[in-house]
Formats: structure tokens, sequence, C-alpha cells
């Protein structure tokens, strides 16, 4: 692999991909720490779910690559929905289906089972967004995706922490 490589094997597809900052951690307040107060979730907790997730491609994070951003994030607690859409670095990146079943698999096991998710790409950033997004919305699709022993595998990676 060509610069010490990813997950995602052969040669990199942006193998200079822009970094950006990191956003600093979410300050606690008193309010969520108080157990016995209700605690909506909100676009900065979704957000600081997915920030860390680890690109497929590059030893970096989907924050860092700038794929996600908590503007990006929509959340009604009240109506339990959720949407996140996901920029991927090039147009034709190979990895913008695999990034978006990572995406969805942490909202998964992370929410409560009664929020609707919707992860898509961000419109206008990627040639194959209407395929992408309809694989990512099928329920049946993703739900295959993941008894692939290998993908599954590959979308554990991705949620692991950097060593």
């Amino acid at each position: 692999m060509v610069g010490g490589g990813g997950m995602g094997g052969g040669l990199l597809e942006n193998a200079n991909p822009l970094i950006y900052e990191r956003s600093g951690e979410r300050p606690v307040t008193a309010g969520e720490e108080d157990e016995q107060v209700p605690d909506s979730i909100d676009a900065r907790e979704i957000f600081d779910l997915i920030r860390s997730i680890n690109d497929p491609e590059h030893p970096l994070t989907l924050e860092e690559l700038n794929v996600v951003e908590q503007v990006r994030v929509q959340v009604s607690d009240p109506e339990s929905t959720v949407a996140v859409a996901f920029t991927p670095t090039i147009p034709h990146c190979s990895m913008a289906t695999l990034i978006g079943l990572s995406i969805k698999v942490k909202l998964l096991r992370s929410l409560p089972q009664r929020f609707k998710m919707d992860v898509h790409i961000t419109p206008g950033t990627h040639a194959s967004e209407h395929a992408v997004n309809k694989q990512l919305a099928d329920k049946e699709r993703v739900a295959a995706a993941l008894e692939n022993t290998h993908l599954l595998e590959v979308v554990n990676q991705c949620l692991s922490a950097r060593s």
C-alpha cells in the first residue's frame, strides 16, 4: 500500500487528503450529570459519537478528514429522528458506502431503539450519491451487509479506538 496504508487494501484513492483540526471536547454540564433530569439527545451528542470513527483508508478520523461535521447532524429527540450527512473526501470515493455503514452501525449500537436514523451523503459531493444513499437506507441490505463476517470486521476496525 502507498504511504503506510489503511484498511481498504490496494492503492490509496486520495493519497494526500486535507486534514482538519479536531474540535474541542464538549464540557459536561451539571444538568447532564444529574441522573434525575431527563437528558435529551442533541446534534453535539451524535457528533461526539461519530467524530472518532476511523477512516477505512487513512489513519485519521472522519472528523479530521472533515467527512463528518456537527452542522450536518440533525436531531429531533421528541420525534426520535437522527439525520447525518457525510462528505467523502473525493467525488469518486469507493469507501463511501463503508463509511456510511460505519456511521449507521455506530448509531445503531449507541442510540435507543426508538430512534429512526438517516445516514446519507451530503448532496452533490459524490458521483454515486443516489446509489450509496439507497443502499444505506435499505434496512435489509444493511442487515445483510452486517452478516458478512469480513465486512463486519472492517466496520469494527473503523469503530475501534486507534492505538
